[in-house]
């Protein structure tokens, strides 16, 4: 992504932060990531974070989606013996989230996902998150998500997070952030 593209975005999110009445700092929203994945689509594919700790044993990070944004099916895989996969919970604050994880498809979901996107989706479960909701993902379960109309800031929390080793179901994905 072009950096006037990140920090346009980084705006964007702020202010879905501020909306949601959650601060952070200067130094947060600098450093707050904005990953299009590779698509330079970041409107409807993508994700903002914001890392407050990520240590060998726990994980804590804000989840901002634009509106109607989306993130790719992926999973995190067992790493070694000692790492069997990361597992997070998510905690909506904002918003509405659609989390969509292995099981009975909903027979009308309310994700609406761009054609080009829609083949590499194979777990359609729905569990809808409202503030105050939270949901916890297992080790290496395949899971994507998108926010309702209005966007959404779930916080995160998890075991240690390896972002780079995060497997997608579409090839095309490129999880770290490439700036122009």
């Amino acid at each position: 992504m072009k950096r006037q593209d990140i920090e346009r975005v980084r705006e964007r999110a702020a202010e879905i932060l501020e909306r949601a009445g959650i601060a952070i700092t200067p130094a947060e929203r600098a450093g707050m990531e904005v990953a299009d994945c590779g698509f330079d689509d970041i409107e409807r594919l993508g994700i903002q974070v914001v890392l407050y700790a990520n240590t060998d044993r726990y994980c804590a990070k804000e989840i901002i989606l634009l509106p109607r944004q989306m993130c790719p099916e992926h999973r995190h895989p067992p790493i070694d013996e000692n790492n069997i996969g990361k597992q997070e919970t998510f905690r909506c604050r904002w918003g509405k989230l659609f989390l969509y994880i292995p099981g009975e498809a909903a027979p009308d979901p309310q994700a609406r996902v761009p054609e080009t996107y829609r083949p590499y989706l194979n777990v359609w479960k729905e569990v809808v998150l409202i503030p105050g909701d939270q949901y916890t993902l297992a080790p290496d379960e395949k899971h994507w998500f998108q926010a309702g109309d209005e966007g959404a800031v779930v916080s995160e929390f998890s075991s240690s997070s390896l972002d780079e080793t995060d497997v997608f179901t579409d090839p095309r994905v490129k999880r770290i952030p490439v700036e122009e």
